[in-house]
C-alpha cells in the first residue's frame, strides 16, 4: 500500500534539485516504489576526499536529500520536511562506482556501496 499524499515522480525530484549541491554531486534519482525512494551518487572527484575515499559528509548529503524527499511526499503539499539531525561513520571505503541510497519513511534509511550496506 502506497505511503503516499502525492506520488514522487522522479522526474519531478530531479528538476526541484536543479542548481543545487545535489545538481552538482551528481546525485540521480533512480527509483520510486509504494514506501521507498532510491538515489545514487558518483563516487568521483566530487564526493572524495583528498585520500580518494568517498567523504562522509557526501554520503549524509545524500541520505539527507533522499529522506528530506520521501518525507515531504508524505505530507501535506503545501508543506515541507527538511531535516535537523544526522549522524554518520563509514563502515568500508568506496574509491568507485556509485553509493546508492534507500529511503523508506517510517522504517530505516540506509545506503549501499558495491556490497556494503551503511545502516
Amino acid at each position: 500500500m502506497a505511503i503516499w499524499t502525492t506520488r514522487p515522480d522522479i522526474n519531478d525530484m530531479q528538476r526541484i534539485h536543479i542548481d543545487t549541491a545535489v545538481d552538482r554531486l551528481g546525485i540521480e534519482f533512480v527509483a520510486v516504489g509504494d514506501d521507498w525512494i532510491s538515489a545514487r551518487m558518483p563516487v568521483d572527484g566530487r564526493t572524495v576526499q583528498p585520500m580518494l575515499i568517498l567523504h562522509v559528509g557526501a554520503s549524509v548529503l545524500l541520505a539527507e536529500t533522499i529522506g528530506s524527499c520521501a518525507a515531504s511526499y508524505c505530507v501535506d503539499a503545501r508543506k515541507y520536511c527538511v531535516g535537523l539531525d544526522i549522524n554518520a561513520n563509514h563502515v568500508r571505503a568506496a574509491r568507485t562506482g556509485w553509493e546508492v541510497g534507500v529511503a523508506a519513511p517510517r522504517r530505516q534509511v540506509y545506503a549501499s556501496v558495491g556490497n556494503s550496506y551503511y545502516r
